[in-house]
This record gives C-alpha cells, structure tokens and sequence, in this order.
C-alpha cells in the first residue's frame, strides 16, 4: 500500500470534488496548503505525491528519499525540478488540456467585459444611476462592437484554437502567430508577429512562458500595434512587461488591458497595474470551471493508478 500525500489540494477542491479513488491505493493525506519549511516533513515518508504550486526542488528529493512519484496537479510543471526527478529515478505526470474550453471561453469574458462594462453597468443600475436617468438608456463606456474586427492569436495550441473558433463565431477576422501553420476548422491566417500585432484589433496571449516569449509584450512591441487595440492575457503573467502595459494605459496607447494572470501570484501589492486605467484583471480563475477542475481531478488520480500500474501516463519525467 501506498502513503500518498497531497500538497497542496485546497484550490482544486475546495470541498466539491473528491480524492477519495485514491483511497484504494494506500494511506491518503491531504493538505490545503504546504508552506516550503513544511515540505520535507510531511512528505517524508510517502512515496507518492500530489502538487500544484508547492515546489519540488532537488533537495527536497534528496531529502525524502521514499518519493518514486510526483504528479502535478496542473498542465505545467516548472515547479519541479525536472532533471533532479530523471537523475534520482524520480516518475513526473501532468495534467494536459483539461481547460481548454474554460479559458477560451474565459477569454472572450474579458473580451466582452472591455467591450461592454456589463459588470459596472450593472453596479450603476443596482445603485440607481438608472432610476435617476432622465432618458431610457444611458452607457459609461463606449460600446465596441465585435463583427468585423481582427482578432490576433499569439500561440496556437488548444486554448489558442478554441480561442480563434470563438472569435470567428463573433464575426472576426482571425490571425495567428506560432511556430508553424496549422490546419483549422475556420478560417484564420497564419502571419508574422509583427503583421499581427500592426493588424489587429484584439491580441490574445496563448502562448507558454519561455525564454523566447518572456515580455513578449513590451515598449517595443506595444509601439506596433493599433492605438485602439486590446490586448488579453489567458495565458501567464511574465508574457508581458506589466509596466509597458500600464504605462501603455495610462498614455492611451492601448483601449484595454484584461487578463486573469500576473508576473507575481498572489498579485503583488506594488504591481503597476493595480489603479491602471482601461485595466480589468481577475485572480487567475480562467482553468476554475467545476467541469474544468473536476476533469483535471480524474486525470490526476487517473496518472496515479497508471503509474501504480506500471504504466507511463501524461509522463513529463
């Protein structure tokens, strides 16, 4: 029997999911979250475990010799250490694609929320600015209407794609930019980043966080795109140089700036998009869906039986 230990389970079920399957497999401990002096105590002993953001360094595997698995409970892994894991024999699993819908249907949600306010709009009526209205509507912000527009792609993975299906069911032109073309269910055109940037009006970041695409986003490239553009960030927090943006902001370069990711997570108490005008951001809750959460939960305990079972699954290591 196995001693499992999960690390930190408490945004991923928050009470309504269950880890009960793995139950069968051994001793199951679970904690809502792990502070780094705890790490090594508490897994010190098992020889399987769970984690989202609580790192897995290669002293933690030296020190709690017993893990032969560690399953991360999200699609990336760039909390453990990787080439420690293959050196000591160590098994690693992810979780691959289990948001895609949730997040590029969050995309368009921040989309429409730059395009029509509907959250402030509503706070003004409940607070009645409506009541008080002398004619039978009134609007805050400028309404901006989707059908026509060009909707630009940075990475074209499966967030990217189901992103680019959405924005073509809006009316949108659709561009990418990605390592290569790629054949679509819809028309989109495959183009450099410079052509997308200087043709679009909305730009939505779906790419993964590299050397490469680090402040992709920047002085430079925000001086070539539209001074009406939008720019969305689904994707991570360091894709973009968040000073350039608010800066961007606050000189009118940039309509709006909506994104569920930071640089820093939790948000920074100094980050210069905290007060930025045009700027709508949300605590990194695009992948929260409960049918999102609840498939990456079966794939994450799917990964463990395998691994029990001697078979390579969503193996990263």
């Amino acid at each position: 029997m196995h001693k499992i230990v999960v690390l930190d389970g408490y945004v991923l079920n928050p009470g309504d999911l269950s880890w009960k399957p793995l139950e069968s497999l051994g001793s199951v401990t679970v904690y809502d979250r792990t502070p780094a002096e705890k790490i090594v105590e508490r897994i010190a002993d098992a020889d399987i475990i769970l984690t989202n953001k609580t790192p897995i360094t290669r002293q933690t595997l030296l020190d709690c010799p017993s893990v032969k698995y560690v399953g991360a409970l999200a699609t990336g892994f760039n909390t453990i250490d990787i080439a420690a894991a293959k050196e000591l024999g160590v098994a690693v699993t992810n979780v691959p694609a289990y948001s895609t819908d949730a997040v590029a249907q969050f995309t368009m949600a921040l989309l429409l929320e730059v395009c029509h306010h509907v959250g402030e709009h509503s706070r003004g009526v409940m607070a009645g600015d409506w009541v008080r209205s002398i004619d039978f509507c009134y609007w805050q912000y400028p309404q901006i209407e989707l059908a026509g527009k060009t909707f630009g792609i940075i990475g074209m993975g499966k967030i990217g794609q189901a992103a680019g299906k959405l924005a073509d069911a809006f009316g949108m032109k659709v561009l990418y930019h990605a390592h290569h073309a790629r054949e679509l269910p819809y028309p989109a055109t495959f183009c450099s980043l410079e052509d997308l940037l200087a043709q679009s009006d909305v730009i939505s970041l779906h790419c993964p966080l590299t050397d490469e695409t680090a402040a992709i986003i920047n002085p430079h490239t925000i001086s070539m795109m539209k001074k009406d553009a939008i720019l969305l960030n689904t994707a991570r927090g360091p894709l973009v140089d968040e000073q350039a943006v608010a800066d961007a902001l606050k000189e009118g370069k940039l309509t709006g700036y909506a994104a569920d990711v930071v640089g820093r997570e939790p948000m920074a108490a100094d980050s210069p998009l905290l007060g930025a005008p045009r700027c709508i951001l949300t605590p990194h809750i695009a992948w929260a869906s409960h049918a999102a959460r609840g498939r990456l939960m079966d794939v994450a305990i799917g990964n463990v039986f395998a691994f029990c079972e001697g078979k390579r699954q969503n193996r990263v290591e």
